[in-house]
């Protein structure tokens, strides 16, 4: 079972391009063309790997960089397949193009959970949340058939109150102003105070968070594509994830959870 956030983030490596099949994406400022899903990517090589890795940004392709699998892909991969490949037979990629985003989301739920687990501030919830673990744990284990089953909406309505307990248990010492779900497209919070702030679900697009102090802040969900983080302090942020961050713009002066790197486009 997945323990740290560390091993739930992708492996390349130990995969076989799922998300570069799997997944269908449309042409647009994230993508230079269309990909249908269960069809290759026109970039995938034979080994699996990305012939434009490198370039993936000035080629149209940036939203490749923002994608996380949260390691759905190496353990589908390699624990659910035993290492087998698409390419093996064509029942075999259904099977294998079908648990992929599943087990995606299961073990982005277990990157929540996880990061809440080790929060001392959040001690009251932990038993809860490490049966919670536990379960969803089990369910990403499962063989094909099992996970076909899995219920990706009911596991997350079990694990949202416990991560909203968590995150007010957190912030309950200085808690920041509440802008749950708000538009803040464009807004300007610039070298902002929003320690401690409710941003879930926040669109935050285009946003000037340059210089802003979201240290406890929640960012559950909040949507950072093109906000500028540019000496912001989110080094204990909650719930910040790897899309999140790639999403957004960034420097050197940009402080991240302990956790995660800076994208390399920064």
């Amino acid at each position: 079972m997945p323990g740290t956030r560390l091993e739930l983030r992708s492996d390349c490596s130990r995969c076989v391009g799922l998300c570069c099949v799997a997944l269908p994406f449309a042409r647009s400022s994230d993508f230079a063309f269309d990909k249908p899903a269960a069809v290759p990517c026109r970039h995938l090589a034979s080994d699996f790997r990305c012939t434009i890795h490198a370039g993936l940004r000035q080629r149209g392709m940036a939203g490749c960089t923002a994608y996380e699998c949260f390691g759905a892909g190496q353990h589908v991969t390699q624990g659910t397949f035993g290492g087998r490949s698409w390419r093996e037979d064509p029942e075999l990629a259904r099977e294998m193009f079908a648990v992929f985003p599943v087990v995606r989301h299961l073990h982005e739920l277990l990157a929540y959970v996880t990061e809440a687990i080790a929060i001392p501030e959040a001690a009251a919830v932990h038993v809860d949340l490490a049966r919670a673990r536990a379960e969803i744990a089990a369910d990403a284990d499962g063989d094909p058939a099992r996970l076909a089953e899995v219920d990706v909406a009911a596991r997350r309505r079990q694990v949202g109150p416990l991560l909203e307990r968590a995150s007010a248990l957190t912030r309950a010492r200085r808690p920041g102003p509440s802008h749950r779900d708000a538009d803040l497209v464009g807004a300007r919070l610039g070298g902002a105070d929003l320690r401690g702030a409710d941003l879930r679900g926040a669109y935050l697009l285009g946003a000037d968070l340059s210089g802003s102090d979201l240290r406890r802040a929640d960012l559950l969900g909040a949507d950072l594509r093109g906000a500028d983080l540019r000496g912001a302090d989110l080094s204990d942020a909650l719930f910040v994830t790897p899309p999140q961050v790639a999403s957004a713009r960034g420097d050197a002066t940009t402080r991240l959870p302990r956790d995660l790197l800076p994208p390399a486009h920064w």
